[in-house]
Order: structure tokens, then C-alpha cells, then sequence
């Protein structure tokens, strides 16, 4: 059935779908036959309906090199990466926890089980959330490396973006990357513009942005940094 409704989304122009009968066995399904309708030609491709909810998106998905030649996965995030994500919080220093959340946050307040689901199961629509996934050649297991969030604005056409890498890999290009990467998907999103917020002092990722194109200036009465980029 999650095929089934998988190959529905990915083909908008379905509009009804007929099996009869459907024959159910200990051997599984069968249905002897299949009818589709199509919407009418005469249909302008943006009016076929959507679904409430947005499918994964998996043309977000992509491949890329780290300077060390590990190769990585960058991909929109996954309910079933909490435990990962739980892992990849408890590679951060403390520093980088500050400079990202702009305060020391805990790690038990990081990985509480109502903090990650918010995280990894969300709104496609409103929210995409990259991360970078390694797999390890050995035992198959997989690591989280960073991530990249975007986060639309609800009364603009505009998002946030925030990037976080984890300390064990980064000066390996994983952060310019993923914020290289966050913007092409704000432009396919027909997005106006991205912004970000930094602190004062976390000349690392102003360098990254400015790299990118990002305007960044300084805000008044605060020790925060303003990044914009319009699309």
C-alpha cells in the first residue's frame, strides 16, 4: 500500500485508480483487474491536486565528497533518524552547541524524545531539513555528520537557514556545502530570500556565508550578526 500510494503521488496526473475485485489470500494480494483515469488534457499542470502531505522529497538527495574522500549522503531528514540524530548531538562541544543555539543547551534538554521528534518529523512544506549521512563501509551503520535547516517564514515568502556540523568533521567542507546546497533548495521552492542570525564572534560561519553571497551586517543594540541572501 505505501508503494502503491508512493506511485500515486509521484504521478499527479492519476486521477482514479480502479481495482476489481481485489482477491486476498495467505499468499498475498491479486486483482485480475486495473483501470486508470487520467485528469483531462485540458488541465493547466499546476491544478491537479496535491496531497495534504508533502511526500519525501527525494529529489534533495545528492552525493558529495568530504576533503578527507569520504563519501557522504546529504538528504532531507527522516522520522526514523532519531536515534541518530540523539548520536550526532552528542558529538558537539559546547561551544558549538552556543554558537548554533546562541546559549548553553543541555544534552539531555538536545536529545529529549519530544525535542526529536519535532526535528526529524516535519512539514516538507514549511521545513526542510538536510542532513549529511555516513555510511560505514564495515558495518553498515550510519552517522549523522551535520545539518542544514530551512525554515519558512508563515506570513513571507522568505526562510531561515541554520547549519551545524558536527566537531569531529569539521574543516572537511561538510558546512559550505550544506549551506550551498540549503539555498538551491530555497530557489527551487521559488523562495524571495533566506536570512540567518550568528553571533557576533562565530567568524567561521560569516566567512561561510559571505563565500555563498550572503549580505552580512551587524544588528543594532545586539551582539548578533544579520545574514541575508536574495533570491
Amino acid at each position: 500500500m505505501v508503494r502503491f500510494s508512493q506511485k500515486v503521488v509521484e504521478h499527479p496526473w492519476i486521477e482514479e485508480i480502479g481495482l476489481n475485485p481485489m482477491l486476498a489470500s495467505s499468499k498475498g494480494l491479486l486483482a485480475p483487474d486495473a483501470r486508470v483515469l487520467l485528469h483531462a488534457l485540458s488541465l493547466h499542470p499546476d491544478q491537479p491536486p496535491k496531497p495534504a502531505i508533502r511526500p519525501y522529497p527525494s529529489q534533495y538527495v545528492s552525493q558529495f565528497t568530504m576533503k578527507d574522500g569520504a563519501e557522504v549522503t546529504l538528504r532531507p531528514i527522516r522520522p526514523e533518524d532519531e536515534p541518530l540524530m540523539r548520536k550526532f548531538h552528542e558529538t558537539l562541544s559546547e561551544r558549538s552547541v552556543y554558537m548554533r543555539y546562541f546559549s548553553s543547551l543541555g544534552l539531555s534538554s538536545r536529545v529529549a524524545h519530544e525535542r526529536l521528534v519535532r526535528i526529524c518529523l516535519v512539514d516538507y512544506d514549511r521545513v526542510m531539513a538536510l542532513v549529511v549521512d555516513l555510511k560505514d563501509e564495515v558495518t553498515g551503520q550510519h552517522r549523522i555528520l551535520g545539518v542544514g535547516r530551512l525554515i519558512k517564514l508563515p506570513t513571507k515568502n522568505e526562510a531561515e537557514i541554520a547549519i551545524l556540523v558536527s566537531d569531529q568533521c569539521q574543516k572537511q567542507g561538510l558546512g559550505i556545502e550544506l549551506l550551498r546546497r540549503t539555498v538551491q533548495i530555497a530557489r527551487d521552492e521559488k523562495l524571495s530570500s533566506v536570512s540567518a542570525e550568528m553571533l557576533g564572534d562565530n567568524f567561521t560561519v560569516q566567512r561561510l556565508f559571505k563565500k555563498v553571497g550572503f549580505r552580512v551586517r551587524g544588528l543594532a543594540d545586539s551582539s548578533s550578526i544579520s545574514a541575508v541572501l536574495d533570491l
